[in-house]
């Protein structure tokens, strides 16, 4: 018996194995089932969505960035281009995770390593604070930033050399404008995504910018392109060239005249326009203060623009070229005619002076003009009326923007006859109460100056393909604006402002017949005419009796340090108009000007 109790023990033991024994096999099946449950539902319901995100690491696309076309002057000179560049970036968590080892033996500090001591070191190479790269290096929760761009690949090779730890440096065209400061108020300027900003660059950007191509192509783990591996291509498609009517000389002629002269008198700023006054082809437009178009971040907003079309202004005397038009279109006038002019004149309660005082005289309507009469002025205004006045000065392009097809251009004012005041029928008439831009002052004397016909202004020439071939754009819209005999009435009488007894003798050029007319107005600012504060203006075509060219010079702020038009802008006047009639090559005609019968008897 003692022998038997073992043998129950032994029993119940192999029982409980097998009890163990089964459940580990419902065990073990129950995690087949689900294993298998799994991997049907991998590979049947999620089957795509996993395929996808595996094509998605083995496959990488990336942009092949279009050549940007070329911007040139008139002679094909380069204004603005595509260079080689470099684009430096960082990654914030490479420089975090990096190992900062001690000074190696020899020498006196560490290589650099770490937010800020990598920021330090890129600061000078970058030309960008310390402190902004430390703050961009710093965010970890960035796997990449861009730490500079537009950079040369001299700089790219130097920060290389650096060695540094989580910095890299990328190939990435940039423009470049040869001429810094040429012509950036019409070429304008591009932003840090390669876009048109301003001027021609924003005007034109779908046809400078082309179409970027992309490239598709198998990469392994770390990244690399794995050679017999399938790719794919898209090419782009470079950008148009295009040729501006600008002439580089002149241009940078006129705004080194119009720089200098601004310094001189203290001015705000001042602008200078030259067109050719058949094809009305811009040849030059001139700003100052003005902006470097490769880093215009570096001046203020203001300075970046092209306040030759976007600035409006009170042209003053000049606009009675409008008032003289029309008025002897119509009839009301010839320029014999004799008006008697006191020094001064009542309308609607208020009174009007001539610039200077003077007995009451009798002038002729020419000299009237000559002598820019706002008294005689205002006299022939009150009879041509309101309704004709403002139609004259619709018809020359006032209120409607010139057809340079530059971004920001203003239309100007001019306030139809039921808004005006009492005294609206004085002051319009010698160019207060209406304002225009520079161009389309400038337009309305190639008008007179093109017998009558305006012709719309361009800046734009041609465009080229990649053989270098021009296509020119279609010839400017043209209309007639007054007839023949009147262009060419209103041609000779402004022939003698530039005389000995004009108010622009100092805007005469030796050996050629010039005509033009001054502007001296009180400039509006916050809404009321301020005292000191003045636009002095010219406006001129030679030559005279067979007109190439128009040239407006406006300087804004006068009052400083002189402030009449003849004496101010008559002398820039003088010096561009000069340069562009020589480097055209324009000759002087020969004849010799009428005398002008300004005073009766």
């Amino acid at each position: 018996r003692p022998a038997a109790r073992p043998q129950v023990r032994r029993r119940r033991a192999l029982g409980d194995q097998g009890t163990r024994l089964r459940g580990g096999l419902a065990v073990l099946l129950l995690l087949l089932l689900a294993l298998g449950g799994r991997l049907l539902h991998l590979q049947g319901l999620d089957s795509d969505g996993y395929a996808a995100s595996a094509e998605g690491q083995r496959v990488v696309e990336s942009t092949l960035i279009a050549q940007r076309g070329t911007i040139t002057d008139r002679h094909g000179e380069v204004l603005a281009m595509t260079v080689e560049g470099r684009l430096v970036y960082g990654e914030p968590r490479n420089v975090a995770a990096a190992t900062c080892l001690p000074a190696a033996p020899g020498s006196p500090e560490p290589e650099p390593c770490g937010a800020e001591a990598t920021a330090e070191a890129l600061s000078p190479l970058l030309g960008v604070p310390a402190a902004e790269l430390e703050d961009k290096l710093a965010d970890t929760d960035r796997a990449y930033v861009v730490l500079a761009r537009d950079l040369s690949p001299e700089t790219g090779a130097a920060v290389r050399e650096l060695g540094l730890v989580g910095v890299g440096v990328s190939s990435e065209p940039r423009r470049q404008h040869p001429g810094g400061d040429l012509a950036a108020s019409v070429v304008g300027f591009t932003n840090s995504e390669r876009e048109g900003a301003g001027g021609v660059e924003l005007a034109l950007d779908d046809l400078l910018a082309g179409t970027d191509g992309t490239s598709v192509a198998e990469v392994d783990s770390k990244g690399r392109v794995i050679p017999s591996a399938e790719q794919q291509r898209t090419e782009p498609v470079p950008g148009t060239d295009v040729q501006l009517t600008i002439d580089r000389d002149l241009q940078w002629y006129a705004q080194q005249q119009v720089a200098a002269k601004v310094a001189e008198t203290q001015a705000e700023s001042g602008t200078a326009v030259v067109m050719d006054v058949q094809t009305g082809q811009v040849l030059a437009l001139a700003t100052a203060p003005t902006f470097d178009a490769n880093d215009p971040g570096a001046s203020p907003a203001e300075h970046r623009g092209n306040p030759a079309i976007s600035e409006v202004y009170e042209p003053g005397s000049v606009a009675k070229v409008v008032t003289a038009a029309m008025a002897l279109e119509h009839g009301v006038v010839t320029p014999e005619s004799v008006l008697t002019v006191p020094d001064t004149m009542q309308v609607a309660g208020r009174t009007f002076h001539d610039s200077h005082s003077h007995p009451t005289e009798q002038l002729t309507f020419t000299g009237v003009m000559v002598q820019s009469s706002n008294v005689g002025t205002i006299k022939v205004a009150l009879e041509l009326g309101a309704e004709r006045l403002r139609e004259g000065f619709t018809r020359f392009g006032f209120n409607s923007k010139t057809g340079l097809g530059l971004p920001g251009e203003s239309r100007g004012l001019l306030p139809e006859v039921a808004d005006w005041s009492g005294t609206s029928i004085a002051t319009i008439p010698i160019g207060q109460g209406v304002a225009a831009n520079v161009v389309q002052v400038a337009s309305v004397f190639a008008t007179i100056a093109n017998g009558g016909v305006r012709v719309a202004p361009s800046v734009v020439g041609a465009t080229l393909d990649d053989s270098g071939r021009a296509t020119p754009v279609p010839p400017a819209e043209t209309r007639r604006v007054v007839s023949e005999d009147v262009a060419k009435q209103i041609q000779l009488m402004l022939e003698g402002v530039v005389s000995e007894e004009g108010t622009a003798p100092l805007a005469a050029i030796p050996g050629y017949r010039i005509a033009g007319k001054t502007g001296t107005a009180q400039r509006v600012v916050d809404g009321r005419y301020q005292a000191g504060n003045y636009t002095s203006s010219f406006v001129g075509f030679a030559p005279a009796d067979a007109p190439r060219l128009v040239t407006a010079v406006v300087l804004q702020g006068t009052g400083k340090a002189g402030y009449y038009g003849g004496a101010v802008a008559g002398p820039v006047f003088k010096d561009v108009m000069g340069f562009a009639l020589r480097s055209l090559q324009v000759p002087p005609t020969g004849t010799t000007a009428p005398a002008l019968k300004l005073h009766a008897g």
